[in-house]
C-alpha cells in the first residue's frame, strides 16, 4: 500500500488515503479525543471496502464499488497506523479502539472477522477494543453468527463494541436512507440479546439524523431492552450525498448545549442516550467518510480541488 494523500493534524484526527494498486484508494483515520492524551485512548477507522454497495445518500464511499478488500489490504491499513507511532508493535495505550467503520458495510466482508481474530496475537494492545459499525444486511447471518464466537472467546467483559445503524424508527425513512434489505428491528433485538452478556458494553443504535426523520422513542422501546442497547445520536455529515439528497442535519454540530426534545423523551423511556458530536478544529480538517477519496478521484481528472475547511465527525460515527 503506498499513501498518496493525508490532511489533520496529530492533535485532532488525521485521514490518510492509500493506493492498493491500480488506482484502488482507501481512506483510513487516527484519532484522539481531547483533552484525553492518545495514552489513554486511541481510535484508529479502517476502511473494509473499495467503496461501498449500499449507496446510503449520506455517504459519498456508495459513489463506486470496487469488491472487498483482502486481509492483507485490511490489515495494512492497521499497521501503517500503528508502525508509524509504535513501531514494534506494542501499543501501551489504555483503550486502542479499531474500527471497522470508514468506507464499507464490514458485514460483507468476511475478511474484517479474520482480522479481528488476529489482532490479539499481531499487536502487543493490552486495551484493545475490536469495534463493528453495520447496517445489519439481509443474508450477512453467516457473519454475525460466527462474531458470536469470536466476541465470546477473545473479546469477552467490555472489550468488543458493536453498533447498528439505523437513522430513523420509520421503517419507510430508514429505507430510504439504507437503500439495501436488512434485518428488521426484531432481528437486530434478537441478535442483540444472544451477543450481549454481563460486563460487556451496551450495543449503540445510532441516528445519524436528518431534519424531519422520525426517531419515536415508543416505537425504539417496543423492540429494544434499554439494558443492552444504548441511544447514540450524531450530526448528518455534509456529505456531497447528502447535499445532494437535500438533507440536512437535525443535530446543530455549533450548539452542543442544546437540549432536544425528542432525546428526552428516549431517555424518559428509559434509554441511555448520547448525543456525539466532533470537535470544532476537527470540522474544519475537511473530510467525511468517502469524501477525501472522492475529492482526489475529482482532482485527478481536473474537476476540481480539495476544498480547504469542510466539516468532519469521524470519531462522532463511531461507537463510543
Amino acid at each position: 500500500m503506498r499513501i498518496v494523500d493525508s490532511r489533520g493534524t496529530d492533535a485532532i484526527a488525521t485521514v490518510f488515503v492509500g493506493d492498493l494498486g491500480e488506482g484502488r484508494l482507501v481512506e483510513f483515520v487516527e484519532s484522539v479525543q481531547p483533552p484525553i492524551p492518545r495514552e489513554q485512548k486511541w481510535v484508529l477507522i479502517i476502511s473494509v471496502l473499495h467503496g461501498c454497495p449500499v449507496g446510503c445518500p449520506i455517504c459519498d464511499a456508495g459513489d463506486t464499488y470496487g469488491g472487498r478488500l483482502s486481509v492483507n489490504e485490511l490489515l495494512a491499513q492497521i499497521d501503517f497506523l500503528v508502525h508509524r507511532r509504535y513501531p514494534d508493535g506494542c501499543v501501551p495505550v489504555e483503550k486502542l479502539k479499531i474500527q471497522f467503520a470508514r468506507m464499507g458495510e464490514p458485514a460483507l466482508n468476511p475478511a474484517v472477522l479474520d482480522v479481528i481474530e488476529r489482532l490479539p496475537e499481531r499487536y502487543e494492545a493490552p486495551g484493545l477494543i475490536p469495534s463493528i459499525s453495520t447496517i445489519a444486511p439481509a443474508g450477512a447471518n453467516p457473519f454475525f453468527d460466527r462474531l458470536l464466537g469470536i466476541k465470546r472467546d477473545h473479546f469477552a467483559d467490555g472489550r468488543f463494541q458493536l453498533q447498528f445503524s439505523i437513522h430513523s424508527s420509520d421503517s419507510a425513512w430508514r429505507d430510504r436512507l439504507i437503500p439495501m434489505a436488512k434485518w428488521s428491528f426484531e432481528e437486530i433485538a434478537r441478535y442483540g440479546e444472544r451477543l450481549h452478556q454481563s460486563g460487556d458494553r451496551k450495543i449503540t443504535l445510532n441516528f445519524a439524523l436528518a431534519e424531519g426523520v422520525p426517531i419515536d422513542s415508543s416505537v425504539l422501546r417496543d423492540c429494544f431492552d434499554p439494558a443492552g442497547f444504548l441511544i447514540k445520536i450524531t450530526p448528518i455529515n455534509p456529505t456531497l450525498r447528502a447535499q445532494s439528497a437535500g438533507l440536512r442535519s437535525f443535530v446543530d454540530a455549533r450548539d452542543p448545549g442544546r437540549i432536544y426534545e425528542e432525546l428526552v423523551a428516549l431517555e424518559d423511556a428509559g434509554f441511555e442516550v448520547l448525543l456525539s458530536i466532533g470537535e470544532v478544529e476537527e470540522n474544519q480538517i475537511g473530510s467525511n467518510c468517502g469524501q477525501f477519496v472522492s475529492r482526489l478521484r475529482e482532482r485527478s481528472a481536473g474537476i476540481c480541488d480539495l476544498p480547504e475547511v469542510g466539516y468532519g465527525y469521524w470519531r462522532s460515527n463511531a461507537p463510543t
